[in-house]
């Protein structure tokens, strides 16, 4: 199935056509009208200069004016082999259609709304049917139905036609294009970024980054540059300062250049609570501490997330060779999805 833009944004067409596997785009002088476009034939060139085949309104009154119109557009310096004229069907549309095709010219019948008119686009030679899914709903009918009987015809009387399935409004369209066989459909590029989207797929791949990360990311990569530290001789408010300037909950208590302890922003809220605003002026040197948990900045963090989990703490000391080199932060690790 061929599957065309159905725009007249510059913009979201340069971006569209980078997936590099669009067959063309199809256009018409109402969404010209709705970007502020004044210049429709600049426009025209312009964008039969991007993309691989464009498809344009040729418009008119009668057979003759439709004729003359689409040769007034190719005498601008389109390509027909790159060109196809979209026409309203109607009795002019659909002679206009014959004449156009016995010259060798691409046309595209649209606006159509019943397996009549599909039929008499096809028996024209029309390259390209067009129903309007989304306005025929809209209005209560049986569209697909209709775009299966364009279908059904186009296989059982052998018309070199393609079933364009157009006034495409969200997804599940594409999918019954898909369903019913149509050859072509015209999509609006805000629904074909959507026809790869999935939560499963989302939650899938999420997943796997997260594993890469855990088995192939060292500790010591994801560290912040900020290494709180306080000696025993440092007070208390000094390693609140450290913990503020670091953004970090916690602070390293180094003795004679080796890690004693672990100060953290907790340790802080039970001393408050326990004896006031006097310990901010007390010495680190005045409390005792549990053996700090320690892990190597070459560790896997898979293993850091193991020692949070296992040995349920909120600050990791990272070594290198036995030297401080900072700290991990259970927040740090949840923030990149790797702890729930």
């Amino acid at each position: 199935m061929e599957l065309y833009l159905d725009s007249a944004d510059i913009k979201e067409i340069e971006e569209a056509f980078q997936l590099g596997f669009l067959a063309g785009l199809t256009t018409t002088p109402t969404f010209m009208h709705r970007h502020g476009i004044t210049d429709i034939d600049g426009t025209i060139l312009k964008l039969a200069a991007m993309i691989p085949v464009l498809q344009i309104e040729a418009l008119g009154e009668t057979s003759d004016e439709i004729h003359k119109e689409a040769h007034r557009l190719l005498d601008l310096g389109l390509d027909t082999e790159k060109t196809v004229f979209k026409i309203p069907v109607s009795i002019d549309g659909v002679k206009a259609c014959k004449m156009l095709k016995d010259e060798g010219i691409k046309v595209n019948i649209h606006l159509v709304y019943t397996l009549q008119q599909a039929y008499m686009a096809m028996a024209a030679g029309a390259d390209y049917v067009t129903p309007l899914v989304g306005r025929l709903q809209d209005q209560g009918h049986d569209a697909l139905e209709l775009i299966k009987q364009c279908v059904k015809a186009v296989d059982h009387y052998g018309y070199h036609t393609k079933i364009m399935f157009s006034s495409v409004r969200h997804p599940e369209h594409v999918r019954n294009a898909i369903n019913l066989g149509v050859h072509t459909c015209t999509v609006p590029w805000k629904v074909i970024k959507l026809l790869t989207e999935n939560v499963f797929t989302t939650l899938g791949t999420r997943q796997f980054t997260e594993h890469t990360q855990l088995m192939t990311i060292r500790v010591k990569e994801v560290i912040r540059e900020a290494n709180p530290v306080a000696t025993l001789d440092d007070t208390v408010l000094d390693s609140i300062v450290q913990m503020t300037e670091s953004g970090l909950g916690a602070v390293a208590i180094i003795d004679n250049g080796k890690v004693v302890g672990v100060f953290t922003d907790g340790d802080l809220r039970r001393q408050l609570e326990k004896n006031g605003k006097t310990i901010l002026s007390k010495r680190m040197s005045d409390f005792s501490y549990n053996q700090p948990i320690t892990i190597r900045g070459d560790s896997l963090l898979y293993d850091a997330v193991e020692v949070f989990k296992h040995k349920k703490v909120d600050n990791i000391i990272v070594l290198e060779n036995d030297k401080l080199i900072g700290m991990i932060d259970v927040q740090d690790l949840i923030k990149m999805n790797l702890i729930v």
